[in-house]
Formats: C-alpha cells, sequence, structure tokens
C-alpha cells in the first residue's frame, strides 16, 4: 500500500491531462460549429469569398483536433467531437453542391465515413432551402438541378443498410432526407405545372387581343 499515493498522484495527472484536452476539445468543437453555420448562411446568401474563407478556417480547427485528439479516442470519438465534424462536412458538401463543384470526399475533409454520410444527409435539408428560395423567383433549371442532387443523396443513403452501431445513426437522418426530397420533389412540381398554366393563360390572353383587334378592325 506505500505505493498507492504515487499511484493516486499519476491517476490525477492522467485525469488532469485528459480533462484539460476535453475542455480544450469543446471550445474547438463550438468554434468549428460555428463557422459551419455561418458559412452555410453565407452560401445561401451568395457570398462566396466569405463562405470559403469560413471553411478555411473550419478545415484548420478540424485538422488540430486531429492532431490534439491522436492520443485520446475518446474524445476524439466523443458525440460532441463527430457533431461538430458532421457540421464540417454538411457545410462543404453544401458549398460543392450549390455551386456545381466537385463532392469532397471523406478522405479529403479526414471524416469517419458515418460522420460523412450523417453530414451528407443533412446536406439535403439545406439544398430544399436553396431550391426553395429559387422556386419563389419562378421555376427554373436550377432548382431542379438540386433536386436531383437530393435524389442522388437519398439514392445512396438508402442503400447503406447497416446496423446503428456501425452508422452511428444514419437511418433516422435517412428517414428525414427521404422526406425532405419528398416534399421538394412536390414543390418543385407544382412550381413546374403553376408556370405552364401561366404561359397557357398569356397564350390565351395574346390570341384574344389579336381577336378584338380584328373585330375593331371590321367593325
Amino acid at each position: 500500500m506505500h505505493q498507492l499515493e504515487k499511484i493516486a498522484d499519476q491517476i490525477h495527472s492522467d485525469f488532469d491531462a485528459h480533462t484539460a484536452v476535453r475542455d480544450q476539445a469543446l471550445s474547438q468543437t463550438r468554434t468549428l460549429t460555428r463557422h459551419c453555420a455561418h458559412s452555410i448562411r453565407a452560401i445561401h446568401r451568395d457570398e462566396v469569398e466569405e463562405a470559403e474563407e469560413l471553411l478555411g478556417e473550419a478545415r484548420l480547427i478540424v485538422d488540430s483536433l486531429h492532431e490534439s485528439l491522436s492520443e485520446y479516442p475518446s474524445v476524439f470519438h466523443a458525440g460532441y467531437t463527430q457533431d461538430a465534424f458532421k457540421e464540417f462536412a454538411e457545410a462543404n458538401i453544401v458549398f460543392a453542391l450549390i455551386k456545381n463543384g466537385d463532392l469532397p470526399t471523406p478522405q479529403e475533409l479526414r471524416l469517419e465515413s458515418a460522420t460523412y454520410l450523417k453530414g451528407l444527409a443533412e446536406a439535403a435539408g439545406e439544398l430544399r432551402r436553396r431550391c426553395l428560395d429559387i422556386l419563389r423567383q419562378g421555376h427554373s433549371l436550377e432548382a431542379e438541378r438540386l433536386l436531383n442532387h437530393m435524389n442522388e443523396i437519398y439514392a445512396v443513403l438508402v442503400t447503406m443498410d447497416y446496423p446503428d452501431a456501425v452508422t452511428k445513426g444514419l437511418r433516422r437522418l435517412t428517414d428525414i432526407c427521404r422526406g425532405v426530397t419528398e416534399r421538394t420533389r412536390g414543390d418543385v412540381t407544382l412550381s413546374f405545372r403553376q408556370e405552364r398554366l401561366e404561359e397557357r393563360l398569356r397564350s390565351l390572353e395574346d390570341r384574344l387581343e389579336v381577336f378584338s383587334e380584328g373585330d375593331a378592325s371590321n367593325g
């Protein structure tokens, strides 16, 4: 028992170091989440440079977390860390798809597969938001392009039929993605039909105007 105090001191030292790393990670993940949220907001506002700058700052935090948590896997795989990484995946995916760029891979973003897929699933919600913003100005091919991306995302997610212990809750997000995609498809379809109807009404009005002018000249 004479070594117990020495053992306790060592454990205290280990716990102090672990706690310090955890506190730093919590602070960094909060900042990471904030940068990602602001970058998505900038994307929707078409503030491309600001979005790129925020994503660059977010990437530095991701790299820092990889380095600082390499010896603390329990912190690296903690829910708050992976949730922040998921937000990082979502922001980068949304930026790429809205700006019609190349989709980043999990390896490029330094993310685990499950975390990346969860970010991909949540990106569908931001694509829906973009579609609705576009449809307010009238039906367009851009809204259809984004809807096609949403369809592709869901088509991939639904193939990930693995236990939740592996995908870490992906099934619930897949169900949400399906609902978001179906509602968006309905909105896009309604917008298309409304635009077609408006075109036909305008065409009918033009014909009636021609007939009126012809009757007036005959009279």
